[in-house]
């Protein structure tokens, strides 16, 4: 699988590096630290939506908002997707709390993405760990085993079962980002990306398991911008372009001038130049929705809507508001931002904790900005397909 990273001659993929760098680094800065965990949340909802899309899966962001809360559809497919939406969302959560904890995990090693496999498949009903083969015999997936069989996906063969140790070794030793120059982590994740799709390590799940680990490796280099942005929707939103990349990327070597390994180093730097313009395009659409004075006028959008049906009065726009910006607020702030009296502000606080728009972790405790699935599509535009989005949106 040499190389394992794509020659720069003409310096274009550390030009796109280090904006993928600054412009993250800069969306990090545009929201509160508390404002930041309601959008990162949010966030893992849309990964999931995208990873699904990916798999050529669609389930309904309303349907894994009522997975996340047990609600599960009573017609067996959409049950079978909720459950797959709920174990990734679950997964990613528990993946981003373990690297917090675990600062020197080595998350390019056989072990973690061993594990990741494992929590994925282990929230999954047994009868969706039975694999079906291409002349309709069965095989039983075993959460967290690297496979045992020989796979061909398309029309590539991955390496054979008894060389995967030697394969993931080699993958661990050469992407392990302490290992890497700073200048080259981000592309190295970009090739990462593809030769751990190369490599095709377990028997079914290989996809979720590679965006997962992605995103763990953007994390492990400090380039994620603390979930406020997320490589999946871009990759998604073109998924012919990402399946071609990657085919292209499979490419033997194209004659003397092709490298010095055994895949083709062209097409390895083309897909990591394909992955880092996906990285900043997903970065400049979140930079967009996240503008403070942008967002204000899209709560006040959505307040003013649901004045006119009744269900908020117009004063709840600038305590929503207050509350993203602020990142909290007091109880009794609402009303003081309300410019009413205090039973008033305690009857809106009231109603905008019932409607999901205010959240709190404590009866009495303070006031944190919260989306619901019905405001995506007003407060963030174009987070979802456009028919997805207006169904969310009502």
């Amino acid at each position: 699988m040499e190389p394992l990273l794509p020659t720069d001659p003409d310096g274009l993929l550390e030009e796109l590096s280090l904006q993928v760098l600054k412009r993250s680094a800069a969306l990090f800065g545009t929201v509160h630290p508390r404002s930041r965990g309601c959008i990162a949340e949010l966030l893992r909802t849309m990964n999931s939506y995208y990873s699904n899309l990916i798999e050529g899966h669609h389930t309904h962001p309303i349907d894994i908002e009522r997975a996340l809360n047990k609600d599960f559809s009573v017609e067996p497919a959409k049950r079978t997707l909720q459950i797959e939406s709920a174990a990734h969302i679950e997964v990613q959560r528990e993946m981003e709390q373990r690297l917090a904890a675990e600062p020197n995990l080595k998350i390019c090693s056989q072990d973690f993405l061993c594990w990741l496999h494992r929590e994925f498949y282990a929230r999954l009903a047994e009868d969706m760990r039975i694999i079906k083969g291409e002349h309709g015999e069965t095989r039983v997936l075993i959460p967290g085993e690297i496979r045992v069989d020989q796979v061909k996906i398309g029309s590539h063969v991955a390496p054979a079962a008894s060389a995967l140790p030697a394969f993931l070794a080699r993958f661990a030793e050469r992407y392990a980002p302490e290992r890497l120059r700073p200048a080259e982590r981000l592309i190295a994740a970009a090739a990462a990306h593809h030769r751990l799709a190369w490599i095709h390590p377990f028997l079914d799940g290989n996809g979720r398991v590679i965006r997962l680990f992605s995103k763990a490796f953007l994390i492990g280099i400090g380039v994620d911008g603390h979930g406020l942005w997320a490589v999946s929707r871009g990759l998604a939103r073109d998924r012919d372009a990402y399946l071609a990349a990657l085919i292209s990327a499979d490419s033997d070597r194209r004659g003397d001038l092709d490298g010095r390994g055994n895949l083709s180093a062209k097409g390895l730097a083309l897909f990591c130049e394909y992955y880092l313009r996906t990285m900043l395009d997903q970065i400049e659409f979140m930079a967009s929705l996240l503008e403070v004075d942008v967002i204000e006028r899209r709560i006040n959008a959505y307040v003013k809507r649901a004045a006119i049906d009744g269900e908020l009065p117009p004063e709840a726009g600038a305590v929503i508001g207050a509350a993203y910006l602020r990142g909290e607020i007091s109880r009794g702030d609402a009303s003081r931002l309300a410019g009413k009296s205090e039973r008033y502000g305690n009857a809106l606080v009231a109603k905008l904790l019932h409607a999901g728009l205010l959240r709190s972790e404590s009866p009495k405790g303070v006031l944190l900005f919260h989306v619901p699935i019905r405001a995506v599509g007003y407060y963030f535009p174009r987070l979802y397909p456009a028919g997805v989005e207006e169904a969310v949106s009502g």
